[in-house]
Order: structure tokens, then C-alpha cells, then sequence
């Protein structure tokens, strides 16, 4: 049985020209009433309301299923995607709160420009395979398969990256620190037997900027597809980066050099 639902959703755009987060722009709260019915998830009430009270509401979102990562927001002060926050989530008396996420410039409503996230992912070197092995012939142990498919069931709305302090409170930190979703792909390839590239772990320190990560987990906590950011990815990678650059057994192997036979 269906009941009216009061949500407060935020409307308003970012100012031509300027590089400004949802916080900044000019725009406001607006209430509104509408109605929910059994089954339904907060998406669904944002399309009800963009259809019957305000259609130029603007909204981003595609698969409506959890997987293509489009729709993501700020529910209740939370970072969430909308299509997977059910209705049932909340008291029928209780006021939805649905604003942009909140580390990206906007756009409109609550649509932001996460362009940052793919120019970051531009300036990470592809999988390099191995010299003499064509496509095809890769082979890999079970083992190592199962190491790294954790990482890609990342479906790339952003979430982590919204709610990394890093940049979601020092702005000034974006053009060093790629974030945690370009962490993952980093650690995901250093431990790919195949990948040729021996400087993932020197990248990821000196152009990507995981000394900036101090490990509170909260990418963790709101990743859609339950990745374990930091315990599996971010802090073996620190640790392999001090292994390389501070181990003193460790440098000093790389200074000697093979014996020759």
C-alpha cells in the first residue's frame, strides 16, 4: 500500500565558468511530498517526482540494477547509490534528504562532473603484457585470478573517491592524489603475474599519491560492491612501497647485483 513520503531534494546549478563542488553552488533545498509504493527504492521516487511535480529536476542514472554506478548521491548525508536505497530504509514519517555528492564540480540538481576520475584513470599506464606472449597465449594460475577479482567488480560510481577526505575537504589535493578506485587498479595490476611493468608501486607513491591516504577506511564503508579498499589494496601497497624504498635488506639486494655463473 503506497503513502506519501516527504523528501528534500537539492536544486540548484554550479556558476558558468567556475570549478566549484555542490557545497558552493547556488542553489537550495527544496520539500516536497510524493508517493511511494511497496518495492520501491529512492530512485523510483526521484523518477515519480521528476514526472508529476518538477521535470526539470536533473537526475543521472542508467542501469537502475547496481551496476553501472551512474546514480550516485548523498542520502541523508550518506554516500549511497540511489537505485539500491530502498524506501523500507526509513520511517514513512521521515524526511529524505537526497543532495549531489558533494567532492565533485556541479552540474545541475544533482548531477556532477566526475571527469576528474577519468582523467586520473588516463594517467595510469595500461596492462603491459609480457615480451613473446601474444594475446591468447596468457596463462595464469587459478590462484592469481582469484587475488585480483576483487578489484574488478568496481563499478565505478565514485563513491570512494566522493567520500575520501583527501580531496573531499582539500580541493588543493585533487591534481596529486588519483584516490582510492585508481588504488585498486594499481594494486590489481602490481600483483598481475603477467603485467611486465615492474613500477606500479613507484607510481602509485610518486604520481598517484597513496602517501596521502592515511587509512580510515571510509572508502571501504560505502563501496556499493563491498571492495575491501583499504585492507586489500591500499595498505599492501604502502607496505610494498616502504619494502622497495626503506627495507634496508631489500635495498640492499637491489644493489647487488646477480652473481655471474
Amino acid at each position: 500500500m503506497g503513502y506519501q513520503a516527504k523528501f528534500r531534494v537539492w536544486r540548484g546549478a554550479g556558476r558558468p565558468d567556475e570549478t566549484i563542488s555542490a557545497a558552493e553552488a547556488d542553489g537550495e533545498l527544496h520539500d516536497y511530498e510524493v508517493e511511494v509504493n511497496e518495492g520501491e527504492v529512492v530512485l523510483d521516487v526521484i523518477h515519480r517526482l521528476q514526472a508529476t511535480q518538477t521535470p526539470d529536476l536533473a537526475v543521472r542514472w542508467n542501469c537502475k540494477a547496481g551496476k553501472c554506478g551512474s546514480c550516485s548521491a548523498e542520502i541523508n548525508g550518506k554516500p549511497r547509490l540511489m537505485c539500491m536505497t530502498r524506501m523500507t530504509t526509513f520511517d514513512a514519517d521521515e524526511t529524505v534528504t537526497v543532495t549531489p555528492i558533494r567532492t565533485f564540480p556541479l552540474i545541475k540538481d544533482l548531477v556532477t562532473d566526475v571527469s576528474y576520475n577519468y582523467e586520473k584513470a588516463r594517467e595510469m599506464p595500461a596492462f603491459a603484457p609480457p615480451p613473446g606472449v601474444a594475446p591468447g597465449e596468457y596463462r595464469m594460475a587459478q590462484v592469481d585470478v582469484e587475488r585480483s577479482q576483487e578489484f574488478r567488480k568496481c563499478i565505478e560510481c565514485f563513491l570512494c573517491q566522493n567520500t575520501c577526505h583527501v580531496v573531499r575537504d582539500h580541493d588543493e589535493n585533487k591534481p596529486a592524489f588519483a584516490g582510492p578506485r585508481l588504488f585498486i587498479r594499481a594494486a590489481e595490476l602490481d600483483m598481475h603475474p603477467l603485467d611486465s611493468l615492474e613500477d606500479r608501486k613507484e607510481f602509485a607513491q610518486a604520481t598517484q599519491g597513496i602517501g596521502y591516504c592515511n587509512i580510515t577506511k571510509c572508502c571501504s564503508e560505502v563501496c556499493p560492491e563491498h571492495i575491501t579498499i583499504t585492507d586489500n589494496a591500499i595498505i599492501p601497497m604502502k607496505e610494498r612501497v616502504v619494502d622497495r624504498k626503506y627495507d634496508p635488506i631489500t635495498w640492499l639486494g637491489s644493489k647487488i647485483g646477480r652473481r655471474k655463473s
